[in-house]
């Protein structure tokens, strides 16, 4: 599924709740709905490594070892190798969503153990379908570059809301 160039500026304003800031402060403004989330989903190098530091450990991270499309500092690489991770690794180009990225979303949500999906390309779509593939009630949180970070809860109008925007996607054979 690829990104028209319509999209674009739908999918640049917060899905959720913009909490500004940096790393730890964001993590901070969103403390309450992270404890009483049922699953966490970090999209992003640095948004996973903030909440690891803030000691809320993701059920799957989504990173692509970058930030801000240059390489993530190796302090965090280092970081995001956490002993309780399985690792998958996909291939998905820019702009794009690949069935096998949403289809591995998919299935590590449905696990009771703790993923890392390692994307070589960009993971900034996978936002969507972690949103869809959530269970109800979880929080998905992403960064908002030189804003701070998106926190979105879980709900059947948000994954509603989701599924509307992928269907205007272009779907590629």
């Amino acid at each position: 599924m690829l990104l028209p160039e319509e999209l674009r500026s739908v999918l640049k304003e917060p899905l959720g709740r913009l909490c500004r800031g940096q790393g730890l402060e964001c993590v901070k403004a969103m403390e309450d709905e992270l404890k009483a989330a049922s699953k966490i989903i970090a999209v992003g190098d640095m948004t996973a490594f903030y909440l690891m530091q803030a000691a809320f450990l993701p059920d799957v991270v989504i990173v692509d070892h970058k930030t801000k499309r240059m390489p993530a500092p190796d302090h965090v690489l280092e970081s995001l190798q956490h002993d309780s991770y399985r690792t998958v690794e996909v291939i998905n180009p820019p702009a794009t969503l690949t069935q096998e990225l949403m289809d591995i979303i998919d299935a590590s949500l449905a696990r009771d153990e703790h993923v890392k999906i390692v994307v070589e390309g960009e993971e900034d779509l996978a936002t969507l379908p972690a949103i869809l593939y959530a269970p109800l009630n979880s929080a998905v949180v992403y960064g908002q570059p030189n804003e701070g970070s998106v926190i979105v809860k879980v709900t059947p109008e948000k994954k509603k809301q989701i599924e509307n925007l992928m269907k205007k996607m272009i779907v590629e054979e």
